[in-house]
């Protein structure tokens, strides 16, 4: 037997206890940084496994680092296990309904995510365990990526410092390598202050909060025409002041989202973007504070461990599945409509460069996706956002993607929320796990590999140095 045939045998054999923290996670459905049972739930398990855990990382009481083995090289492993807030959904049923009424669910597949990196994790432990292999683990539990950037207080901590390398993935819709940068963010609070009084009587007395909110507002819808075409501002109202329309408001309170494809070009919006804000606060004679909630980098894309994440993944082939799995997803690709397999097919076309249209429309129309995309990088940014990113600054990084959800469907939606406890979703978890452990086993055995990956990785950063825009006095909440 092969030594990666080995691993894959070795992370099957613990199938069940993967499965099971996947499902346990997908039950808990906890937000942002609040996720005591489900990194119980991985330290339990990881401890069990004779790994070193070091819990309340990074100024957060749910982060972890599980660590295996001493020395040379030093793998990273990245771990995700946070909900969206409402989007709680019943699992299996093709048909939207909250299984708590206004209640959270993994409608990103993070319970996926982070049980697979764990099956990746424990699967490399294993190996190394049997055949005496030098080098150290660490799996990284990391809250918050959705709207919260964990990775991102993680790395200015320091958590990341001292690796060799970063290994991750995530479930989607198709199996391929994660080839593309993604816009850097700043989350960040606009704060006003003002003056209530009877809008009626005594308007005069009054200051509007919510008039400099909305003044804000109009002015950073002009200053979309004047900002770079990729970047991307959206905001929502927290706090409008209250009900009454005959009061004055006193307070507001919006959040706003300013991404870029460079962390550079954020912070120079972001710039122009608060002196929006102290205009609107000047005209309004209200007060104006920025309060960071929190920022993520851009992903840094790294061709040579792509390519050796891409090998295993052709040696694994790409997933197949049962005519009962096509007909679960069926019942979900039914609801999405003639728009999703438009939109899928021209996601195809950039995903299968050169492939006729007659391939095209036949893969779009599939329930779920069976083949393996071509191997493609690019710096071109993504429309979304990840802390990731952050932590690819600190060392060679590499992720893959994953079949995990029927064909069409997109990500943020009660469908994948209700497909996170399938069969599918267990195939495609248990298949990241496995070459996230087979690209490790690389790692450790080729120093090579690992220094061509970071002389790449110097160059693409090119001398800029990775640096953290949220304030020191700024904590996880």
């Amino acid at each position: 037997m092969s030594k990666k045939a080995r691993i894959a045998e070795l992370v099957e054999g613990k199938r069940s206890i993967f499965t099971d923290v996947s499902d346990h996670v997908w039950d808990y459905a906890e937000t942002r940084f609040a996720l005591k049972q489900s990194a119980d739930e991985f330290c339990g398990v990881l401890k069990a496994e004779g790994f070193v855990v070091e819990r309340g990382c990074g100024g957060m009481d749910d982060a972890f680092i599980a660590t295996f083995g001493s020395g040379k090289p030093v793998i990273g492993i990245l771990a995700e296990y946070d909900a969206l807030p409402n989007i709680s959904q019943v699992a299996g049923l093709p048909e939207k309904k909250m299984l708590v009424e206004g209640g959270a669910g993994h409608g990103c597949g993070h319970n996926l995510l982070g049980a697979g990196a764990l099956a990746g994790a424990v699967g490399i432990k294993d190996y190394m365990a049997e055949n005496g292999l030098a080098g150290t683990v660490k799996l990284f539990g990391c809250p918050a990526e959705e709207s919260g950037s964990g990775k991102a207080f993680m790395a200015r901590a320091g958590l990341f410092d001292g690796l060799d390398s970063i290994l991750t993935w995530h479930p989607m819709t198709e199996t391929a390598i994660w080839g593309t940068s993604s816009l850097a963010n700043y989350q960040v609070y606009f704060q006003f202050k003002g003056v209530s009084a009877h809008a009626a009587a005594a308007p005069q007395f009054g200051r509007s909060a919510l008039d400099a909110a909305e003044l804000m507002s109009v002015g950073v819808n002009y200053l979309r025409e004047h900002v770079i075409q990729e970047a991307r501002i959206h905001y929502a109202y927290i706090d409008a002041g209250g009900i009454s329309p005959n009061v004055v408001q006193p307070t507001a309170k919006v959040l706003y989202f300013i991404r870029a494809p460079r962390s550079s070009q954020v912070k120079e919006i972001f710039e122009r973007v608060v002196k929006v804000a102290e205009g609107a606060a000047h005209m309004t004679e209200t007060e104006m504070e920025v309060v960071w909630d929190s920022a993520c980098a851009e992903y840094i894309v790294n061709d040579t461990l792509g390519k050796a994440m891409y090998a295993n993944m052709e040696a694994l082939g790409p997933l197949s599945f049962t005519e009962e799995e096509n007909d679960f997803a069926r019942r979900f690709t039914a609801t999405l409509g003639e728009t999703a397999v438009a939109g899928q097919y021209q996601k195809l076309r950039g995903m299968f460069p050169g492939a006729d249209e007659e391939k095209l429309r036949e893969l779009a129309e599939r329930p779920l996706f069976d083949e393996l995309c071509p191997y493609q990088l690019s710096d071109i940014a993504m429309a979304g956002s990840t802390d990731v990113g952050d932590a690819s600054w600190q060392a060679p990084t590499a992720q893959l993607l994953t079949a995990s959800y029927p064909v069409g469907t997109v990500a943020h939606s009660w469908q994948f929320v209700s497909c996170g406890k399938s069969s599918v979703a267990h195939k495609s978890m248990l298949y990241a796990g496995k070459v996230i452990a087979m690209t490790a086993l690389d790692l450790l055995e080729q120093p090579e590999l690992i220094e061509r990956a970071k002389t790449e990785h110097a160059g693409r950063l090119a001398g800029e140095r990775y640096y953290c825009p949220i304030p020191a006095e700024v904590q996880p909440e």
